[in-house]
């Protein structure tokens, strides 16, 4: 039997209204001393975000955990960082994170960094997986004071590749703005909305391409060490891949398509191992 009152409040045809995920970290962490290490100064976690801080050498390592184990319709996930003077931290994520499917609802996520003078940041989280019907929108904004360093990569899965996924509707919305000394230095926007994987089929676009990765440099001398990226992506030939690098305005940026995300996770790993000299966080090894 109907009864009016299941329809209260809600248009026919429109999601029902759900209690979502509002997960939210805010770290600030810098030296105890000059030239000290790197110290959580400040911490504060809500919803399903916690920050981990596994015990190493070196710089100041954080893994975000999602407890939500993932971002489903209409979630909203935010990060702010911001890192004192002479600060060195890594951030990563403990696994892919999963955008789940909507029935209408824009999930979105939201990440704000302040480095200060002398700050570096290894922005390094494993790869984000949109599922078909996914609908995600997400921002990345940092601001740096000169003589601050951020690495940042970002690797997007169009599809589950176990299942062969396509996504025949989906919204992905990826917005990067950068900022040095309160000057606008990197603006980037990624939209895509409708079958998304049909549109990747095009040539134009992502020339039959299921994953994508971004990396970006915005530190003193990047734009100098292009030809040691270049070298590297040469080196580091993987099939199904096309990737390239290019410098300007003080940073420095690799891109690449690929048909399969694997050979794309690897070559990106290898391709900062070389690049930053160091080893990757121990959670992109397992």
């Amino acid at each position: 039997m109907h009864s009016p009152l299941l329809d209260a409040g809600r248009a026919v045809g429109t999601a029902p209204a759900r209690q979502r995920s509002n997960g939210r970290v805010h770290l600030r962490a810098g030296p105890a001393s000059a030239g000290g290490a790197t110290r959580i100064l400040d911490l504060s976690e809500a919803g399903p975000s916690r920050l981990r801080f596994p015990r190493g050498e070196g710089a100041l390592e954080a893994v975000l955990v999602n407890t939500a184990g993932g971002v489903a319709c209409g979630d909203t996930f935010s990060i702010r960082l911001d890192l004192e003077p002479e600060a060195d931290l890594v951030l990563t994520t403990t696994a892919a994170e999963k955008i789940y499917r909507s029935d209408g609802p824009v999930s979105h996520i939201e990440n704000r960094l302040g480095l200060r003078a002398g700050a570096r940041l290894a922005w390094l989280p494993q790869e984000t997986i949109l599922f078909d019907q996914a609908r995600i929108r997400r921002s990345f904004e940092a601001d740096l004071d000169l003589g601050a360093s951020l690495l940042a990569v970002e690797i997007v899965v169009f599809g589950r590749a176990a299942r062969n996924e396509r996504i025949t509707a989906g919204l992905f919305h990826d917005s990067w703005r950068v900022r040095r000394a309160g000057r606008l230095v990197y603006a980037d926007n990624l939209l895509l909305e409708g079958p998304i994987s049909d549109l990747l089929a095009r040539p134009a676009i992502g020339g039959g391409a299921c994953a994508c990765a971004t990396l970006l440099d915005v530190s003193d001398g990047s734009e100098a060490r292009l030809d040691k990226a270049r070298a590297i992506l040469a080196d580091s030939n993987q099939s199904g891949i096309e990737a390239a690098a290019s410098a300007w305005n003080g940073h420095l940026v690799v891109r690449a398509l690929a048909h399969r995300v694997g050979p794309l996770r690897t070559l990106t790993a290898r391709f900062l191992t070389f690049y930053r000299g160091l080893p990757m966080p121990r959670v992109w090894q397992s």
